[in-house]
């Protein structure tokens, strides 16, 4: 391996696309570890299109090209969740390691396959659940970890979305159809609940409901009227194996008042996190707390000194500790950044709400261990 990492993405498009608003500027905040070398897209144009507007050196034929190239140490996944088995898959096969995008499959059993391929392997195997390694979340952690509310007894989520509003344009139409895997549920409360599992543990309990309010969506630029199947209400309730209470509710669109809103109530205190997204992974998250006779909120953010050396721009500085972790764990041998393992045990979770709600009027809650 050459002394920088080199990586090949693939799914880089310029404008606003997430590869080049997140994982671009990442990897040019660490240009000491890593060198972006080329990039593969639905074809060769595209990837030629994507090479010259970054000043790349390659532009791959396709993604099998990519991961096959002896010039790639570290391939980059960033399409739409029904392609990722399939890439991932290639990648893995080819000896290469993996950082490919939250969800890591579409569905369990997807994701269990890779888990499994990436231990054969032996490789790097990281998935961008970046909401873990955000300065935020690791000071929340912390924050709870030192006792600052004393005993967890219950917590609040409440986020939007952003999309699933009855309004779409084409590029986006293939979050309305459940069967692609990206969903309300598994992007920005999947996002979330990464983070929730960090700061609070594990679900020991859980009972859900998936709900279709809207069921149709106007496709903008085409004029077309389109059904909709993924919920665009999230509802999840149950204890914590701690033994304190969580009641969660993640809707689509975008509310007028505080987009997320997380409270952590405890026997001696409370902390309360707000953004103006659902989807925390790539939000600035404000922390706040009071505790003993406090009566009032303070901020409860991490020391200035946490952000310096890291992008501006909070997507980009989420990815880019993503990154760094990947680096460490290259060339190191250690497993730090977020794993496919992590992965599985997340889908496991979105697997148990989709259970339960289906067996709503019948068993009632449903155990998350059960699926495993």
């Amino acid at each position: 391996m050459s002394k920088r990492i080199r990586v090949g993405i693939i799914g880089l498009n310029p404008g606003i696309h997430w590869a080049a608003m997140a994982h671009m500027p990442a990897l040019a905040a660490l240009a000491h570890d890593y060198e972006v070398v080329g990039v593969a897209n639905t074809s060769l144009a595209s990837a030629q299109r994507a090479a010259a507007a970054f000043g790349l050196r390659d532009a791959f034929e396709n993604a099998q090209a990519l991961v096959e190239s002896p010039e790639v140490d570290l391939v980059v996944v960033t399409v739409k969740v029904p392609h990722h088995h399939a890439l991932v898959s290639a990648a893995l096969n080819a000896g290469k390691h993996v950082y490919c995008e939250w969800p890591l499959g579409n569905g369990l059993a997807e994701a269990r396959e890779l888990a499994d391929l990436a231990e054969t392997h032996g490789v790097v195997a990281a998935v961008g659940t970046q909401m873990r390694v955000a300065p935020e979340i690791e000071h929340l952690r912390q924050l709870i970890a030192d006792g600052y509310v004393g005993e967890v007894l219950s917590t609040t989520l409440v986020g939007s979305g952003g999309q699933w509003t009855g309004q779409t344009d084409a590029a986006h139409a293939y979050l309305e159809d459940v069967r692609n895997g990206a969903t309300l549920l598994s992007i920005p409360l999947g996002h979330t609940l990464a983070g929730f599992r960090d700061v609070l543990g594990n679900f020991a309990s859980l009972s859900a409901q998936l709900i279709v309010r809207r069921t149709s969506t106007h496709v903008t630029d085409t004029g077309e009227t389109i059904a909709r199947t993924t919920p665009d209400q999230v509802l999840v309730q149950g204890t914590l194996e701690s033994g304190a209470t969580y009641s969660i509710h993640y809707r689509g669109g975008v509310s007028r008042g505080v987009n997320l809103l997380w409270e952590i109530n405890g026997t001696e205190g409370d902390i309360q996190v707000t953004a103006d997204s659902g989807h925390a992974q790539l939000t600035q998250l404000s922390v706040r707390g009071a505790r003993g006779d406090a009566t009032a909120l303070t901020p409860l953010m991490p020391p200035a000194n946490t952000y310096e050396g890291w992008p501006d721009d909070v997507m980009a500085r989420n990815v880019a500790r993503i990154y760094a972790l990947i680096a460490a764990d290259i060339r190191t041998g250690t497993r730090s950044a977020p794993g496919f393992n992590d992965a599985v045990a997340l889908h496991e979770t979105l697997d148990a709400i989709e259970r339960s709600n289906a067996a709503l009027h019948t068993s009632g809650a449903v155990s998350p261990e059960s699926s495993r």
